[in-house]
């Protein structure tokens, strides 16, 4: 199957659409939790300033990583899958070849 192929019924549209907003739930009340944690550490300005350093930094490796275009889906599920934030269940829905090219992905 060639990504460039890769067809979405209407039932995995809706599949994919929960499951990337759950993994974006989970990995964003992670760093809230994260963030929320690191500015108690605040004591100076430079404290400061390494919490924005952190928080522009994550927000660009999540702007760059939510990428919801069908033709690179795949790959976005399988990085998501890889770093904890999807499990196979959350997949539960898409065709079988889909799903097994995104958990070989995953343990790449």
């Amino acid at each position: 199957m060639q990504v460039t192929e890769i067809i979405w019924s209407e039932t995995e549209k809706r599949v994919a659409d929960q499951a990337f907003k759950r993994a974006n739930e989970r990995e964003t009340a992670t760093l809230i939790t994260h963030i929320c944690q690191k500015a108690t550490e605040i004591k100076e300005v430079g404290d400061l300033w390494r919490l924005h350093d952190l928080l522009s930094a994550r927000r660009h490796q999540m702007d760059g990583k939510y990428d919801y275009r069908f033709s690179v889906l795949i790959f976005v599920f399988a990085e998501l899958m890889k770093e904890g934030w999807l499990g196979v269940d959350d997949l539960a829905g898409l065709e079988p070849d889909k799903l097994a090219k995104i958990t070989a992905l995953a343990r790449m």
